[in-house]
């Protein structure tokens, strides 16, 4: 039985690890072609194992760090060069920061959060909108926070580059409303990741979700039934 994304082509960025990996497995185990980038290699090259494993189409593996965005340009190009067009855009790839009093934020780190958590994400939709609209169901999905309300002291750096990010996702979806291509963002809520552990170092993990139960949130904004844009939709209701 074909799977719901068979033979689609998906780029997910912070793959090698936490919800991106589980994102990437499940969508593979749902017949997609998987293009994974991260940082690690040792992490794509697990879930390269991992997907090869359980049967699924032989990952294509890219080690990048999402703030060289040059490379997300040249990224694109290659995409284009071989497959003329993209199917889903999944931007999980993020960092925390350090939890600080607003005046304390270090300069380098406000902008290093910045760059990867919002200005990367408008550098793949500069250079993937061509390819994501060659596809007849484009599915563009952003990860987001509860910290983007504005109401998390010391959350500044990060809750700011995902109120930012939201603004950003939210115009581009109504951009493209004319088009097939449809953007959305999740919220995952409480989840089981490095990130989560950073964040509430006492928190017992064992009490959270792992990401395995949130991607299938991720696997509902891509495949093409999707009719939904412009949203927010919370992994855990």
């Amino acid at each position: 039985m074909a799977g719901r994304l068979q033979d689609r082509l998906c780029f997910i960025t912070g793959a090698s690890r936490g919800i991106g990996r589980a994102v990437a497995r499940l969508f593979a185990a749902e017949g997609a072609h998987v293009i994974a980038m991260a940082r690690t290699e040792g992490g794509l090259a697990e879930l390269d194992d991992e997907i090869r494993t359980a049967g699924g189409i032989p990952p294509t593996l890219i080690k990048e760090d999402l703030t060289n965005f040059e490379a997300l340009d040249q990224i694109g190009a290659a995409l284009f060069e071989r497959f003329g067009k993209l199917d889903v855009l999944v931007g999980n790839g993020g960092m925390l920061g350090t939890l600080t009093p607003m005046g304390h934020i270090k300069p380098k780190e406000w902008d290093k959060v910045l760059a990867t958590n919002l200005t990367a994400n408008y550098r793949l939709i500069r250079s993937f909108e061509p390819l994501l609209r060659q596809s007849d169901a484009g599915r563009a999905i952003f990860v987001t926070s509860g910290a983007a309300d504005g109401r998390h002291p010391f959350w500044a750096t990060y809750a700011v580059s995902k109120g930012a990010l939201e603004v950003m996702v939210k115009t581009w979806a109504t951009e493209m409303e004319k088009t097939s291509l449809r953007v959305n963002l999740i919220n995952p809520g409480r989840t089981r990741t490095g990130m989560r552990g950073e964040a509430y170092p006492g928190e017992d993990p064992e009490t959270l979700p792992p990401p395995e139960d949130i991607a299938p949130a991720f696997l509902a904004l891509a495949v093409p039934e999707c009719a939904c844009t412009g949203t927010v939709v919370n992994a855990q209701g």
